[in-house]
């Protein structure tokens, strides 16, 4: 490994994926969708020896992981996760990318058809600050976990925790840990308290599996 290259390993990660990073048991196959410039990817390949690999949308995410020694392919997940074989991976995970499906629920049975489970985090619009924001300004909200304009925003279908556990009940997914963060990446665990955890939780972590 170059010195860069180790630098960029040692680099800490935002809260939510190191939260993910520990849902994953030692020597799993992983595969880590819409990875981005892959920053998870890295810390589980070269801090946890994890056999990690990723898919991902953009040019630019899919050479700066290259350019890390990442194995890494540029790809359609609505179109290409099909081609996947059933429990090719151990863990398949989507982060803070379900709401810019277009199907966000096919996409989720085919992370569990792919994956023996599955970790998806995304942010939750009902928190306070949004509802908040909608019942004062009556506008879309703007923040650190949805920074963009409603007009050239790439999430197209916003939930809340509540929303997505429906769902899952719906397709008859088990959770197995389920995790609310705050603005400070403070945990609280959904299950015990749903409606704080609806209601002050800014993003949901959930590993899941089929039942």
């Amino acid at each position: 490994m170059s010195p860069e290259l180790n630098e960029n390993a040692r680099k800490s990660i935002r809260v939510d994926l190191q939260l993910i990073s520990e849902m994953i048991k030692p020597n799993s196959r992983v595969l880590d969708v819409g990875c981005s410039e892959g920053e998870l990817l890295t810390h589980l390949v070269y801090n946890r020896n994890i056999d990690a690999r990723g898919i991902e949308l953009s040019t630019e995410g899919v050479n700066a992981c290259v350019a890390n020694g990442l194995s890494v392919i540029q790809g359609d997940a609505e179109a290409d996760l099909i081609d996947y074989p059933d429990n090719a991976f151990d863990y398949v995970i989507l982060s803070q990318t379900l709401q810019a499906m277009r199907n966000p629920r096919e996409i989720l049975i085919q992370l569990l058809r792919i994956g023996r489970r599955a970790i998806v985090s995304f942010p939750n619009f009902g928190h306070w600050r949004a509802r908040l924001h909608l019942a004062v300004k009556g506008r879309m909200p703007v923040n650190k976990t949805l920074p963009y304009e409603w007009y050239d925003t790439p999430n197209i279908h916003f939930c809340t925790i509540r929303d997505f556990i429906v769902l899952c009940d719906e397709l008859g997914i088990t959770i197995e840990r389920s995790v609310a963060l705050d603005t400070l990446g403070n945990q609280r665990r959904i299950r015990s308290g749903l409606f704080a955890a609806n209601f002050f939780g800014e993003q949901g972590v959930f590993l899941l599996s089929k039942r």
